[in-house]
């Protein structure tokens, strides 16, 4: 059974940093595709930043050049480095994960969230 634990989220001023980490367990291979999203209030969930089986990343454009993505294979663990926030960056965020290496078009296990709070 595949398990994905979010933590480090919060709140911040705007202009501040956070870093969020991803536990995962139960996935059968290390090499899959993982990657953030986010919900903000009324609005649909979307993609932040993907990592691909081979540690490609792929950034949404509203957060290119502030937050970065990482994955550790050894730790099963994934990685967002935020930086530079928003207030338009508050959202409750998701760790998902893929069976798929690369592309990573869709994803099929999520966790419960991290709620990040950007105040101006």
């Amino acid at each position: 059974q595949v398990q994905l634990v979010e933590s480090g989220g919060g709140s911040v001023l705007a202009g501040g940093s956070l870093r969020l980490s991803c536990a995962a367990s139960g996935l059968t291979y290390k090499r899959y595709c993982m990657g953030w999203f986010r919900q903000a209030p009324g609005k649909e969930r979307e993609r932040v930043a993907t990592i691909d089986g081979y540690g490609t990343p792929v950034y949404a454009d509203a957060v290119k050049g502030r937050f970065t993505i990482s994955k550790d294979n050894a730790k099963n663990a994934l990685y967002l480095e935020m930086n530079r926030l928003k207030p338009e960056d508050t959202a409750l965020y998701y760790c998902a994960a893929s069976g798929y290496v690369t592309p990573c078009p869709e994803f099929d296990y999520w966790g419960q969230g991290t709620q990040v709070t950007v105040s101006s």
